[in-house]
């Protein structure tokens, strides 16, 4: 549903060019502030508002077309001619073109086209267009505190169309569920559930009739922050439609149909957002809201409007055993400068390292309560990952809580060969052969066993499942990891978390994701790409896991006749698995097999002997065209195995390792007590010293104390991997590399991060955190303990954002394959290297 369409890897990218110039100090320009304006980066603003065109294009996920931000809400988005009244995550979108702007007028344009060739392409999300061509002007016109939306087609629609084809302008529910409308003389309230009644429209689609129709719509009247006026220019009606009939995370819509020949104007409408005047953002200041060992490097990093000139004395208060408060110091904050839309100060707090409870305030902000404590990272921290998210996530099991069943035992039919030539709705591609012995439709036995359901999905990623295991693998043998809190019964098929078995927790999850890569590869002769749903409804499913198979292998041959719908006894509804030729990734696995081999040697050597010889296997038979793929699974083999030949691999491609050391360099630095080649030390070592350089120039650019670049995708577990990256290069080379880099990233992903929503990322974790997230309960509009969100995302150009929303994945979606295990990896390395003797070094783990 989403991970294929960007690439979690961090890069660490300059962010220089997010940055604005100081706020305008002259009264004349303080007054231009008065009215919409177009500004450096191509929006409209004003006080309290700012009107974007195109910056941003995902609209299946409610980011794109026309977009407002009003008095630091993001309000309404997705502004632009839509097929549907309703559309989801599968249905069409236009081709955009290159935004406009006329500076004198302050008038932003964009050309927009159906069909968009793009979105027919191989690969993720295929759509399919209907037989209709056209294309229009969208166009923003400031209008002193108001803004016109004018669409300009350059012909009339067919008359097919008339009816089917409309502006439409996203509102966003989470602010609104209680809140009052007006429609002309016509009111309600917004409805926190989708009600009737609806109907099946020509399409055959059920639409619920519109909450109103008329000229004026008028929303939230009663609250000063959200007031907004939409108003029709033209003869045909505002409709306000809840967008939930179809699609669980729709928002509210309002909607105008395109007229019978209407071309130029066809669409006018004319908008007054209510903009505070003398508006500004309330400071925050972002903390760990987990806390930070007495050792440990203490920023608090302050966030304010840049037009706040009022540079507030911060305070630290320590709270008293006694009750109350006590202050600890009081002092004046660095100014740090601007960063995306915002001014920046920190305060350096380090020097305080008496334990306790304590708390921070900033003008009328205050944070929650954290702690200073040299056992900070050692509970409740990393261990929900362990006790309740991974078992959560367990495919083939049934997974009981006390009272509660997370899910029952699924997919016990997995699962039949994919068809050939199919682009599967979620970016699976099985080509003109399956490469197996296996046809098309086929039963492939032995795939019901082990594996975790990839979070916000039901599917499995091969991706996913290894570098899950190589995480684990890699945290158990780092730090020791030695935790019983749940019992797993792989015969029985059941997990029962808070209920301890006598085995390590982290050993027996390793075990769950080996079994399945090496199930699959044992059946199928090669790897799986994945294993998922072939149905658009079963993919979707916001339920028990149970129900979206029968758990009986369909068999054609006594199959009903004729075959049952997916969701009827009988029915074809098992899982499809694809394969795929994909060198770079089978490498990948590779190396996370030889990891997770070391970990299970002792515990199930007949599985880590297995893993082992998949890896060498991989390792043998792929013929990759980049020998940069080969790094990783060298280093993780050398390691596993001594094998000169690993060995004698890195020797020969040193100079190739060290010109992409960003890459590999936390790779390698476990390999240099195995390899006794001076050169090969030499070479690495000197790479890794100039990557160094780079990382401290591109840490100066973010307030965060680590390089970050936001994105329209929350930067969360490519902050966690950069900080995974950063303990290999702390261990490897701690002469050259701190350790903070590696404490910040953990630091922003429990607090320290952009924007008004200061939550830890991981839920469940801290005084305050995500606990409405993009999980495979987010219906309920709850979370699972220890999962780890995507995080704050950037409305482009220049706006962090995490809303308290379920339904947004590129914002809240918890993820396999690191996701949370990267996490729990970084509160155990803080806590193992907070709490090393003084002056001793960082130890590296190799075998010799």
């Amino acid at each position: 549903m989403k991970k294929v369409l960007f690439n979690r890897m961090f890069w660490v990218l300059g962010c220089a060019a997010l940055s604005h110039l100081a706020m305008p100090a002259s009264a004349q320009q303080q007054n231009q502030q008065q009215k919409l304006t177009l500004n450096e980066q191509e929006y409209l603003e004003m006080t309290g508002l700012n009107v974007m065109l195109a910056h941003d294009f995902y609209p299946e996920s409610h980011q794109g077309g026309v977009g407002i931000i009003q008095n630091g809400l993001r309000v309404a988005t997705n502004g632009d001619i839509r097929l549907e009244p309703t559309p989801g995550q599968w249905q069409p979108v236009p081709k955009v073109g290159e935004r406009v702007v006329d500076r004198s007028t302050g008038e932003i344009s964009v050309r927009m086209a159906y069909p968009d060739p793009e979105k027919n392409r191989k690969g993720f999300n295929p759509i399919i267009y209907p037989d209709l061509d056209f294309a229009y002007n969208l166009r923003v016109v400031p209008e002193g505190k108001s803004f016109r939306i004018i669409v300009d087609l350059d012909k009339p629609l067919p008359a097919e169309w008339i009816g089917r084809v409309g502006f439409n302008f996203e509102l966003f529910p989470g602010i609104l569920f209680g809140k009052s409308y007006y429609m002309d003389d016509k009111f309600g309230i917004f409805p926190r559930q989708l009600n009737g009644p609806g109907a099946y429209d020509q399409q055959k689609e059920y639409q619920t009739e519109p909450m109103a129709t008329g000229k004026t719509l008028v929303v939230a009247p009663e609250t000063e922050r959200q007031t907004m006026t939409i108003q029709n220019l033209k003869d045909n009606e505002l409709q306000l439609i809840d967008g939930r009939a179809q699609h669980n995370n729709g928002w509210f819509v309002v909607r105008s149909l395109v007229p019978a020949g209407a071309s130029k104007g066809a669409i006018e409408w004319l908008i007054t957002p209510n903009a505070i005047p003398g508006w500004q953002y309330e400071p925050v200041v972002q903390v760990s809201q987990v806390g930070y060992h007495p050792k440990q490097q203490k920023i608090a990093v302050i966030e304010t409007d840049r037009s706040d000139n009022s540079k507030l004395p911060v305070t630290l208060f320590r709270v008293k055993e006694s009750g109350g408060l006590e202050k600890v110091q009081e002092v004046t904050p660095k100014d740090w400068g601007n960063f995306l839309r915002y001014h920046y100060y920190q305060f350096d707090f380090s020097s305080v390292e008496k334990p306790g409870m304590y708390l921070i305030k900033y003008g009328d902000f205050e944070t929650n309560p954290f702690q200073i404590s040299e056992t900070v990272y050692q509970r409740h921290v990393w261990q929900p990952v362990l006790e309740t998210f991974l078992p959560v996530q367990m495919c083939h099991m049934r997974i009981n809580d006390r009272y509660k069943v997370w899910h029952d035992l699924c997919h016990m039919d997995d699962a039949r060969m994919a068809p050939i030539n199919t682009n599967h709705f979620d970016g699976y591609l099985q080509g003109e052969s399956t490469l197996t012995k296996f046809e098309p439709g086929q039963h492939v036995p032995g795939l019901a066993v082990g594996g975790w359901h990839d979070a916000g999905d039901y599917d499995m990623r091969v991706e996913s499942q290894a570098d899950e295991i190589r995480i684990l693998a890699l945290a158990f043998e780092e730090f020791g990891v030695n935790y019983d809190n749940t019992t797993i019964d792989q015969e029985k098929n059941v997990a029962e978390l808070h209920r301890p078995d006598g085995k390590n927790d982290i050993l027996q999850q390793i075990e769950h994701g080996a079994l399945t890569i090496v199930a699959g590869y044992n059946s199928l002769g090669r790897l799986y790409r994945g294993i998922i749903e072939p149905d658009l409804r079963q993919y979707t499913l916001l339920g028990d896991a149970a129900t979206q198979t029968d758990n009986k292998v369909f068999e054609a041959s006594a199959a009903p006749n004729p075959t049952p719908e997916i969701g009827f006894e009988g029915a074809p509804d098992d899982r499809w698995v694809f394969t795929e030729d994909n060198p770079r990734r089978e490498l990948m696995v590779a190396a996370c097999l030889a990891s997770a081999s070391r970990a299970l040697k002792g515990y199930n050597d007949d599985l880590s002997k297995e893993t082992l010889r998949v890896a060498e296997e991989l390792w043998n038979r792929t013929q990759e065209k980049d020998p940069l793929q080969r790094v990783h699974a060298a280093a993780e083999l050398l390691i596993s195995t001594n094998n000169k030949k690993y060995a004698d691999f890195l020797v020969s491609n040193a100079a190739s390792i060290s010109e992409h050391i960003d890459r590999t360099g936390w790779m390698v630095g476990r390999t240099l007590p195995l390899i006794n080649n001076k050169k090969y030390r030499n070479t690495i070592t000197a790479a890794v010293k100039n990557h160094k350089a780079k990382v401290d120039a591109q840490e100066k650019e973010t307030p965060y104390g680590m390089p970050y670049k936001p994105d329209i995708w929350g930067a969360g577990w490519g902050i966690q991997d950069f900080g995974v990256e950063q303990y290999f290069l702390h261990t490897g080379f701690p002469e050259i590399f701190p350790n903070n880099y590696m404490l910040h990233a953990l630091n922003f992903v429990l607090g320290v991060h952009p924007g008004s929503n200061t939550s830890s990322f991981a839920s469940g974790v801290g005084s305050k955190s995500l606990t409405v997230a993009y999980g495979n309960n987010r219906d309920e509009w709850s979370y699972i303990p220890g999962g780890v969100g995507s995080g704050t995302a950037l409305i482009r150009p220049d706006f962090p954002e995490l809303l308290e929303w379920p339904y947004l994945w590129q914002q809240t979606e918890y993820v396999l394959g690191g996701g949370s295990s990267n996490y729990m990896f970084l509160v155990l390395a803080a806590d193992k290297l907070l709490n090393r003797p003084l002056g001793q070094q960082p130890q590296q783990k190799t075998r010799k």
